[in-house]
């Protein structure tokens, strides 16, 4: 039986440059995305932001807060400058447990969300940022690595989706070492990736280079992408610098 899933990704950026502001668009944004499941990075921890944009999505969606969406957040590490940042998941599906893995170099972490279909299927759906620093490429390659062997060979599945911020370019070691086992949505539907996913106006002046960071890979068990865009892309009609985020969102939707 065919089962269609809309998946998504986005790096909230935390609660950094406008917060206050940015996070009306955001919410708006992603209850438009319709996505059974998102994957969030650079998630505020001690403020509970999963949690609080869980939520404000379910309030507006049904009236109450306790759903259709579940939010569960993990800290990827250390207090770096007073900040604790981490990943999450928001899932409108049943989960059916969740546990997480530490990659290292900066205390990188991916969590895992084993979820139920409507067809009653198993999926893993794993949201995870790799290390920031640019010209450290093996450092992200060796996460890669260790990202890999863990969904290879812990509690395997067929059907499993990656999403989140691999702080690299297509041409990067540790895209190229995840593309060895699983293929990219967007790439999938458009024969390329994105040309750019960071930054948006957002950081105006503060960077003089724009590429795709973001991406949504899938294990060869999922069948095909029916779609796949670019969402959280949408700046306040009273501000073309005030976008959802400093990164823009994915949204893919796969037949499983």
């Amino acid at each position: 039986m065919q089962t269609l899933v809309t998946v998504a990704t986005i790096n909230l950026h935390g609660r950094k440059d406008r917060w206050l502001e940015r996070r009306h668009p955001l919410v708006a944004q992603l209850i438009e995305g319709d996505a059974d499941l998102i994957a969030l990075q650079e998630l505020n921890t001690p403020s509970r932001q999963a949690a609080w944009l869980c939520r404000q999505i379910n309030m507006r969606l049904s009236g109450v807060e306790s759903g259709p969406y579940r939010a569960i957040a993990r800290r990827s590490g250390s207090l770096f400058s007073g900040a604790s940042l981490g990943v999450g998941v928001l899932s409108r599906l049943p989960v059916l447990y969740h546990e997480s893995l530490k990659l290292g170099n900066g205390s990188r972490m991916a969590l895992r969300a084993h979820v139920e279909l409507p067809s009653h299927q198993t999926m893993d759906f794993v949201s995870t940022q790799l290390h920031d620093v640019p010209y450290e490429r093996e450092a992200r390659q060796e996460q890669a690595l260790r990202l890999m062997a863990w969904l290879h060979g812990h509690k395997r599945v067929p059907l499993q989706i990656v999403a989140g911020d691999m702080q690299e370019a297509p041409d990067g070691l540790a895209v190229a070492h995840i593309k060895q086992s699983f293929r990219s949505a967007y790439a999938d539907v458009y024969g390329r990736e994105p040309l750019a996913t960071y930054p948006t106006a957002l950081m105006a002046g503060t960077a003089d280079f724009a590429t795709c960071r973001d991406y949504i890979f899938m294990s060869p068990a999922v069948r095909r992408v029916r779609a796949a865009s670019i969402f959280c892309d949408v700046p306040a009609s009273e501000d073309n610098t005030l976008y959802p985020s400093d990164h823009v969102g994915l949204l893919a939707t796969v037949e499983v």
